[in-house]
């Protein structure tokens, strides 16, 4: 990182030579005063005021004012070179850090990169102000040193003997601690990291944090995160005190060493006035550049280093380098992406594709029809259809391989917080592949929540969830990471064209395939209204509706073996939404659908009726004939309709 941060440096250095010389060139006429004060002074005791002569020791006096006022002119135009130094700097860090950020965030399967934001709108600007104080610093304590040395050696050499080695001491012992100090800083630039991408994930679900009761987990992961700052902080202030050393050593050690060989330096035949002269060019010129340099290379400079070495790493496009301090309880979307983000998805079929018949889709050779069970299917007897155990059901088992779309639940238990009550408990599912399934029941029975279980993008607290017999969240790489797909209720359209929101997920995709696949899902009016495949679209002027259908063919042209649809065509009419999920079905791959209509129980080989803990699963003719909830829920939805056309 830190060899990042230097290279960075020397190519600015490289790039803007001319700048730097003229910073330099007004930076010495700024050390006038520190080359000639101590002489000055000296002149001004021995020449006048010792000698009787008063007018010309203050005539030496009155040419050290005019010195001064020739470094603060100087000083002045230092300071407005400073910015034809910084200012293209700062633009340099801009490009890297946006280049970086949105190469990541639109890479393949990779979320958004919240912390790009911190990066640009708080680390640019720090190492923009860092950058220009360590310039400054730099330039002027190496400036006025050797200046300072010069006078000294003007005086009398011997002086030197007393300024060079605690000078030099005092360097060492400070560069020798910056590694140290690099790292601590590091340490909590990471934790403020962490914390700004913990806020911003807690700021977007507000919502259901206090829906679900999450308030205290919320409140506990932010504390560690904030901790872990604090931390970070005490451990960086408790080093910085070698900073405090350095300046005693180099700054104020000579004073003392001048003061205590003073008679050894009058024997030797240096005048009084050379004395007070030393002691001059160190206490108002040495002292205070040698202060600037410690605490603006081990302040400014360490704030430089770290910034640029993560700003560095944001201009890497791969997944893995911005290796900071991640949030503990991020989603590894694996091939899924939460709400507002492009679904990852993966691995079925074009539309077009024939789907296995309804005998096909729910049983295989030697197990038995789709029944509710009360125990684990394996080498269980099922108990009598219509148990009403939370721990529900059996679609069919068995036989699934890897990718090919089957689905298992076994004893999956799910809580928002420790003191919550589950949304799920003990739920048993098998869906074999290329089954049909609706979820349908009341508002927060946990219909989002079982699809994001099955998703992967919520661990259970206890028992574990398969596709195609391998663990959910090991399906992390390579085919497998493709193997399906959740389509949440608000759709994800950025600014582009038709073509490139449609084949984000399938840039490959043939141009037949691609005209399947919208006149599949419905999409062919809004194509032409919106001019074509090569329009530009403008995310504000869809409706909700148009959205999800540009979400829903994007969803539909890659490969995926499982896909959920997460009330994604709420928005859509019953002709419409009857038209994408069945563009859907026609794949020989497995639908869970979370209804957001009757309709979609309807056209689903299987329905599971979910009241919290409480789960049933059968077809509608059986749950009509024994479930109480779901004869609720299809008359209130029938009511729900006969309104809706009476106002039409």
């Amino acid at each position: 990182m830190i060899r990042g941060a230097r290279g960075l440096l020397r190519s600015a250095l490289r790039t803007r030579r001319r700048e730097f010389v003229r910073l330099t060139g007004w930076s010495l006429l700024q050390a006038v005063p520190a080359l000639l004060s101590g002489w000055l002074v000296a002149r001004a005791v021995d020449d006048g005021f010792l000698a009787g002569r008063s007018a010309e020791g203050l005539a030496w006096l009155g040419l050290l004012a005019c010195a001064v006022l020739v470094g603060a002119w100087g000083t002045r135009r230092a300071t407005l070179e400073l910015a034809g130094v910084v200012e293209p700097f700062r633009d340099d860090l801009v490009t890297l850090v946006t280049t970086g950020t949105l190469h990541r965030s639109a890479s393949f399967g990779q979320p958004a990169d919240t912390a790009g934001v911190a990066r640009l709108t708080e680390q640019v600007e720090i190492a923009r102000e860092s950058y220009g104080a360590v310039v400054m610093f730099v330039q002027t304590f190496t400036v006025t040193a050797v200046s300072v040395l010069l006078g000294l050696a003007a005086l009398d050499p011997a002086l030197l003997l007393f300024v060079m080695p605690p000078l030099a001491a005092g360097l060492g012992l400070f560069l020798l601690a910056l590694r140290a100090l690099a790292a601590r800083q590091r340490a909590v630039v990471l934790a403020d990291e962490a914390i700004a991408e913990h806020v911003s994930a807690v700021a977007d679900g507000l919502r259901d944090v206090a829906a679900c009761g999450a308030e205290d987990l919320v409140r506990d992961r932010a504390g560690i995160r904030i901790d872990a700052a604090a931390s970070a902080a005490r451990a960086l202030a408790r080093l910085a005190a070698l900073r405090t050393a350095a300046l005693g050593v180099g700054g104020w050690l000579p004073i003392v060493l001048i003061l205590a060989g003073a008679p050894w330096l009058v024997r030797g035949g240096l005048t009084v006035g050379a004395i007070l002269g030393a002691l001059t060019y160190v206490s108002q010129s040495l002292q205070p550049a040698l202060r600037g340099f410690v605490q603006g290379v081990g302040g400014s400079g360490l704030w430089l280093l770290v910034t640029l070495g993560r700003i560095i790493e944001a201009a890497d496009p791969s997944p893995t380098a911005v290796a900071g301090a991640p949030a503990a309880d991020a989603p590894r979307a694996t091939g899924i992406e939460p709400d507002n983000v492009p679904p990852a998805t993966a691995g079925s079929d074009m539309p077009g594709a024939s789907r296995p018949s309804p005998a096909t889709v729910t049983r295989t050779p030697g197990t038995a029809p789709p029944r509710a069970t009360n125990a684990e299917p394996d080498n269980v007897p099922p108990a009598a259809a219509g148990s009403t155990k939370p721990a529900v059901m059996s679609g069919v088992s068995g036989g699934v391989q890897p990718g090919d779309g089957g689905v298992e639940l076994r004893g999956v238990t799910f809580a928002y917080a420790r003191s919550a009550e589950p949304v799920v408990r003990d739920l048993d599912l098998s869906l074999a592949p290329g089954t049909h399934l609706a979820v349908v029941g009341p508002s927060g029975a946990g219909k989002s929540t079982l699809a994001a279980l099955i998703a992967g993008v919520l661990d259970p607290q206890a028992g574990h969830v398969r596709l195609g017999g391998v663990p959910v969240r090991s399906l992390d790489s390579g085919r497998l990471s493709r193997s399906r797909v959740l389509i949440p209720q608000e759709a994800y359209v950025f600014a582009g064209t038709l073509r490139e929101n449609l084949t984000y997920l399938h840039p490959t995709v043939t141009p037949p395939d691609l005209d399947a696949a919208v006149s599949a899902i419905g999409a062919g009016p809004l194509t032409e209204r919106l001019g074509g495949y090569d329009a530009p679209v403008n995310p504000a002027q869809l409706s909700a509706g148009e959205r999800q259908l540009v979400a829903l063919v994007r969803a539909l042209l890659p490969p995926a073996r499982l896909v959920l649809l997460d009330e994604a065509t709420c928005h859509l009419d019953q002709a419409a939404e009857a038209v994408a999920e069945r563009a859907f079905a026609r794949r020989p791959a497995t639908l869970v659908v979370c209804a957001h209509r009757i309709s979609s129980a309807l056209r689903a080989d299987l329905v599971l009726v979910m009241d919290g803990p409480r789960c049933r699963l059968g077809t509608h003719d059986r749950l009509m004939a024994d479930c109480a909830l779901y004869r609720d829920l299809i008359g209130h939805w029938d009511h729900v309709a006969a309104d809706a056309q009476a106002r039409s």
